[in-house]
């Protein structure tokens, strides 16, 4: 049997959207509010899915606190209250979009899942806008 998990999480960042090959004037047409020099933050919402068989022993695809505590310690103890421009390397040389952010968790997650496990990630800028990275 296949079946999807998912597990939500919660975190605090800030991050400034600025392409430095652009002019001040270009980055501010562009990424309006998103360009201020002196940051600002989001109240971030993930949702983890995996996706994979349900072992018969345990009816789990995987125990559900053991990603819980997968998420707390790669991703909420990573980012939360960080500047993801200052503080991350992760976007030392890309800018700290929601999309692009998706796809780092994505990374730093999927080499720690069980062989098989297909993950998909979304993660929540706001309420109205979100990204979404995965293996379908």
């Amino acid at each position: 049997m296949i079946a999807t998990i998912c597990r939500k999480a919660h975190f605090n960042a800030a991050h400034r959207l600025h392409n430095p090959k652009w002019s001040d004037e270009k980055n501010l047409k562009v990424f309006g509010k998103c360009n201020s020099p002196h940051y600002h933050g989001h109240n971030f919402d993930l949702e983890v899915r995996i996706r994979g068989e349900v072992n018969p022993n345990t009816g789990f695809v995987m125990d559900l606190a053991v990603l819980g505590n997968l998420i707390k310690d790669e991703v909420e103890e990573r980012f939360d209250h960080k500047n993801l421009n200052e503080d991350c390397p992760e976007f030392e040389n890309i800018l700290p979009s929601t999309e692009y952010f998706v796809q780092i968790i994505y990374g730093i997650l999927k080499p720690k899942l069980e062989k098989g496990h297909l993950l998909h990630i979304t993660l929540h800028e706001t309420q109205k806008n979100s990204a979404a990275y995965g293996d379908w």
